[in-house]
């Protein structure tokens, strides 16, 4: 059973938009639709997704493993791997990896370096969807979960990067139609990276998702 969203509203209070989205996820057991045969489904999206079987947010892999595009923890931060080289420190030395990445939540770049066969923490990295409900003065965002409860802790990025992607959702939201945030998550943090609206395959992604897929 797919969901389509008729809304005709234009600017619905916070608690109407709230109450409007939770409805429509309990009543079909989840937020998904189905545009031009094509079906949008709320869920953790694979080319993101590193399933967790415990509690950690990272896990271990071998530095001269890592390839360009990967994932890698740098100077304890999330990053995606941009830039790899290899070099020996010497007549009996071990070959060393030095490590470029950017901050998949900050777009900062950072630099390590750790011998190829040692271990390097990589960070488990999901991606998520919600119904947004409501955009508040202060930045925050209410999304509705999957379930039908509501997630407010969330602000729009501040991020210069960012800010072309925020606006279009504004001004989506602004004009009436509805919304699905994505959210990326990892290392216990998480962030808006994009948006799709119903009505329209498009999705409108920050800079930072086009750095993650190439």
């Amino acid at each position: 059973v797919f969901c389509f969203f008729f809304s005709s509203r234009r600017r619905h209070t916070r608690s109407a938009s709230v109450s409007w989205a939770r409805r429509c996820v309990q009543e079909t057991g989840g937020i998904n639709a189905e545009y031009m045969g094509k079906q949008i489904m709320v869920e953790e999206d694979e080319q993101f997704e590193k399933t967790d079987a415990g509690s950690s947010h990272t896990y271990p892999t071998q530095a001269g493993g890592l390839h360009k595009g990967d994932y890698a923890v740098l100077k304890d931060h999330p990053c995606k791997v941009v830039e790899i080289t290899t070099a020996k420190t010497g007549k009996h030395g071990h070959a060393k990896a030095t490590i470029t990445g950017i901050d998949i939540f900050t777009h900062k770049k950072y630099e390590d370096a750790c011998p190829t066969s040692h271990s390097i923490d990589a960070p488990f990295v999901t991606r998520k969807e919600f119904q947004l409900a409501d955009i508040a003065a202060d930045g925050f965002v209410t999304m509705v979960t999957e379930d039908g409860k509501t997630k407010e802790d969330l602000k729009l990025p501040t991020e210069e990067e960012d800010q072309e992607m925020v606006n279009n959702l504004k001004k989506a939201f602004e004009a009436g139609k509805d919304v699905l945030i994505g959210v990326m998550c990892a290392m216990g943090k998480e962030k808006i990276i994009d948006f799709k609206e119903l009505n329209q395959l498009h999705i409108y992604p920050s800079p930072l998702i086009f750095n993650l897929l190439k």
